[in-house]
């Protein structure tokens, strides 16, 4: 009967990873990343999930004569962010799971 307490221990061991890992996503919700694109003229701040939180423009960034340069700005600064975060993401699960399979960030 050795084998089953064995087994109850690791049961015990994964459910408490699996709480931690929780913890750990709802702490990256609150997390906030943040990436720059036209030498910080357009800044986007994205949470540890890679939803968008905010942009912020530079009023010199504005130009109406070329709204399409500001749209691809917005479009690069807010991929960077959430490539930073999904960067953080990685590095923070992976401090718990070492990569285990069945743990997904």
């Amino acid at each position: 009967m050795r084998g089953f307490g064995d087994l109850r221990k690791l049961m015990k061991e994964a459910q408490k990873l699996q709480e931690e890992l929780a913890k750990r996503r709802e702490e990256l919700r609150d997390t906030r990343v943040e990436a720059t694109a036209g030498g910080g003229a357009v800044v986007a701040v994205v949470n540890g999930h890679g939803e968008l939180q905010a942009v912020k423009i530079a009023r010199e960034a504005v130009d109406p004569g070329d709204v399409e340069m500001l749209e691809d700005l917005i479009v690069s600064a807010v991929q960077e962010a959430q490539r930073k975060a999904r960067e953080l993401v990685q590095e923070v699960m992976g401090e718990l799971t070492g990569g285990l399979p069945g743990f997904p960030p």
